[in-house]
């Protein structure tokens, strides 16, 4: 335990606070049991150093890693009991799905240790987790998406611009030191290269791709019990979506692509979307969402799509998708009969500055909305696409 007390330090020690994660507020950081979940590379780990540095006495906490090789020989609960008889109050753990039984071992703790704390990190894909113990009714959960645009202009310029309601945004008022900063110039270069925090190291594009491969390598299989052809085709089926995104559900011709069979196909889009590299947009219905309502499947943002695409992702295909990954922040987003997207009552159409309402034209005004990603500011209806990255 004390070499994991010594690791802890250090890495507090080399903790940045300068920029915390939208999140962070959001979070009630006094419930005795807190998920936090989120893809890999968007920020969890240092949001709880951040966290322990900035809010908590740090001799009373600890912060582990799951696959810490000290639990090779050590069960996760009794580090829990012996940091507790020694007066630890609250315990981190992260990465906790690289821990076998986890959610067994986090209940005895939850129930056999009620005065100590436990937050743990977790890969978006435990949203999908059915055995071990339930801990539906112990836990608080988060998600933690990408940087917004917002987070990213506040990080790349030292900024500290603040967020905004989408009614706000609806009426154009998002504030931008425009004398200053170019809003459409740093757009571009988020889409780029911006969504996930380490845009501010070397070699971004070599750690986005060495995200996707943990992702689809180790742990999508790890936790659907994945054998080496199944990865395979996972892999390929990820990217043969990049290449036509945004991709109207053709099962039958996927399955003849892939070699798979029609009741593996829905499992694979759905693990896909959960781990956090697709988005699936579901038909406008009352009904169960189930993956023969889906519209339209997207590349879950445009970073990972200027990775995987042979050639320039397309623009149209750019806009859409992250509208919807902003958007699907806080809001639950649906495919239009008549435009692009349904959300909160409201009816969007995304474009370019030359995109009229044409399709909206028997749509209330107040309702719908042309999103244009190559204007500055809003005007009659039209509000400019990264406004929308201001909503977290």
């Amino acid at each position: 335990m004390e070499r994991l007390t010594d690791s802890y330090k250090t890495l507090l020690d080399n903790t940045d606070t300068s920029f915390v994660r939208y999140l962070h507020d959001q979070i009630n950081w006094q419930s005795r049991l807190i998920s936090i979940l989120g893809s890999r590379g968007v920020g969890k780990t240092t949001l709880l150093l951040q966290h322990i540095k900035l809010h908590d006495n740090p001799p009373e906490s600890l912060y582990v890693l799951a696959d810490d090789f000290y639990f090779a020989e050590h069960r996760l609960f009794d580090l829990a009991l012996k940091f507790y008889q020694q007066g630890g109050k609250r315990l981190y753990i992260d990465e906790i799905h690289k821990y076998k039984n986890w959610s067994v071992e986090i209940k005895n703790i939850y129930d056999k240790i009620p005065n100590l704390q436990v937050v743990y990190t977790g890969s978006s894909i435990l949203e999908l987790e059915q055995g071990g113990s339930d801990l539906s009714r112990r836990k608080i959960e988060y998600h933690l998406a990408g940087l917004s645009f917002r987070e990213y202009v506040n990080i790349a310029e030292r900024t500290n611009l603040r967020a905004y309601s989408l009614p706000d945004i609806l009426a154009g008022g998002v504030e931008f030191p425009m004398k200053d900063l170019r809003p459409l110039q740093l757009l571009s270069n988020y889409l780029t290269s911006g969504y996930y925090p380490f845009f501010t190291e070397n070699d971004y594009s070599l750690r986005l791709n060495g995200i996707l491969k943990q992702v689809v390598e180790f742990d999508i299989p790890q936790f659907a019990d994945f054998n080496v052809a199944s990865i395979q085709k996972l892999k390929k089926l990820l990217y043969m979506l990049a290449q036509s995104v945004p991709f109207k559900p053709n099962y039958s011709k996927l399955e003849r692509d892939l070699d798979i069979r029609r009741n593996t196909l829905p499992i694979y889009m759905h693990l896909l979307e959960k781990a956090g590299l697709i988005s699936l947009l579901p038909e406008k219905s009352e009904g169960i969402k189930i993956l023969e309502k889906i519209d339209k499947v997207y590349i879950q943002n445009p970073n990972i799509a200027h990775l995987l695409s042979s050639t320039a992702p397309d623009k149209g295909s750019v806009r859409e998708s992250i509208f919807l990954a902003w958007m699907n922040v806080g809001h639950h987003v649906t495919a239009s009969p008549v435009s692009d997207f349904e959300s909160e009552g409201y009816t969007f159409e995304i474009g370019g500055k030359s995109k009229s309402r044409k399709q909206l034209a028997h749509i209330d005004p107040a309702k719908s909305y042309v999103v244009k990603d190559d204007i500055e500011h809003a005007a009659m209806h039209s509000i400019p696409l990264w406004m929308f990255g201001f909503l977290y």
